[in-house]
């Protein structure tokens, strides 16, 4: 199923009919450009159901988006299902470009999410059509427009034949950030600001063969930047001031659970409280992620996750689970393990320098690691 090292062939449009081939053509020689280059650069990992049996090009397709989405074949008679994506790993954000066939799409309802993937996605369309229905909108976006979704908030919709850039942004990354693209989720950026975006993150794909591993922090504040100045509030949000309300507050109850996470009293009281809110609101606000104690026990997995990879703390994997609310070691293993693939033994074994950024990619399946960069961004 990998198809690591094949260049890329499709284009990446910047606007008129041409522009496909031309992209294409820029992008290889880009490629070619990085090969004799004398610094490391930034690794890319590719998937592709090229290959396999029509009846399991489908289905390794869905699994890798797992995860996030919930996806359904709408012409399963067709000879073959063609998915390809790439992704790059940039530390604090993930980005992917993808090509598939023709598909719906879905958020996963609470009940059946194992992580709490609640990161923003910010999509440029190279070629096809996307249609998005929300709670409070419909929308579709073309070739060069962009779409905001959040992956903890109910959603489906229909993908035609496309390719894309997908840009997946942690929460976490900034309180300007979060609440910018909280007031533009679920909406297409049509305008001149919106077309900018899309032509920056173009721009980056062509370039990521090019850059550094030291480069990284300057194109993740690059990419902020771009985001606070080009992402506007969408017209619904504007007129109703519930969803920024809403945005605001979870952004306060994050911060408080990360503050008082290894609080043994951390829990529904203690946020309804400091938030001044019912019991009731703080249910639906964390409904998406799977409860309030599932965001919760999640965050602790993740701070569990860098104690163990800290080449300072020598505790044993008990003491440091039990400071985070564990203390049934066994569970704390298992719980460990359904979050991030591999057990805390593992990380621990791995000489204090916890699983190496890049190597577990390579040796996981290909169709896995869209899921393991996406975990990786909940730290």
């Amino acid at each position: 199923m990998a198809m690591e090292g094949v260049p890329n062939r499709a284009g990446l449009p910047e606007g008129g009919p041409d522009h496909g081939r031309l992209a294409s053509r820029n992008f290889d020689a880009v490629e070619a450009m990085s090969e004799n280059g004398k610094a490391a650069r930034l690794p890319s990992f590719e998937f592709s159901t090229e290959g396999l049996p029509r009846a399991d090009q489908f289905m390794a397709w869905h699994d890798s988006f797992a995860p996030m989405l919930e996806l359904s074949d709408i012409d399963p008679r067709t000879a073959n299902f063609n998915g390809r994506q790439r992704l790059w790993d940039l530390g604090s954000l993930v980005l992917a470009r993808i090509s598939t066939d023709r598909l719906a799409f879905s958020s996963l309802p609470g009940h059946r999410r194992r992580d709490p993937l609640d990161h923003w996605t910010i999509t440029v369309l190279l070629s096809g059509q996307i249609h998005t229905d929300a709670a409070r909108s419909a929308f579709t976006a073309g070739p060069g427009e962009v779409q905001i979704h959040s992956l903890g908030r109910c959603f489906d919709g229909v993908v035609d034949k496309s390719e894309m850039l997908i840009l997946f942004v942690p929460r976490d990354l900034s309180l300007e950030t979060s609440a910018r693209l909280g007031s533009a989720e679920f909406s297409t950026l049509a305008t001149g600001m919106g077309q900018l975006f899309s032509d920056y993150l173009v721009d980056v794909a062509k370039r990521l063969p090019m850059l550094t591993q030291a480069e990284l922090p300057g194109l993740v504040a690059a990419t902020r930047g771009m985001i606070l100045a080009c992402v506007s509030p969408c017209a619904d949000h504007i007129e109703a001031a519930e969803g920024p309300i809403a945005t605001v507050l979870l952004e306060r109850a994050r911060q408080l659970v990360q503050n008082r996470l290894l609080d043994p009293k951390l829990g529904c009281e203690l946020l309804r409280r400091e938030l001044g809110i019912s019991r009731t609101r703080l249910y639906n606000l964390f409904e998406p992620f799977g409860g309030v104690m599932h965001y919760v026990q999640h965050r602790r997995l993740l701070s569990a996750h860098a104690a163990l990879t800290d080449p300072n703390d020598r505790r044993l994997i008990f003491q440091i689970a039990e400071e985070r609310g564990f203390t049934d070691g066994a569970e704390f293993s298992r719980a460990f393990k359904r979050a991030f693939g591999y057990s805390p033994s593992e990380v621990r074994n791995r000489g204090g320098g916890g699983i190496p950024v890049h190597s577990d990619l390579e040796e996981c399946p290909s169709e896995e690691r869209l899921g393991v960069l996406l975990r990786r961004l909940q730290g």
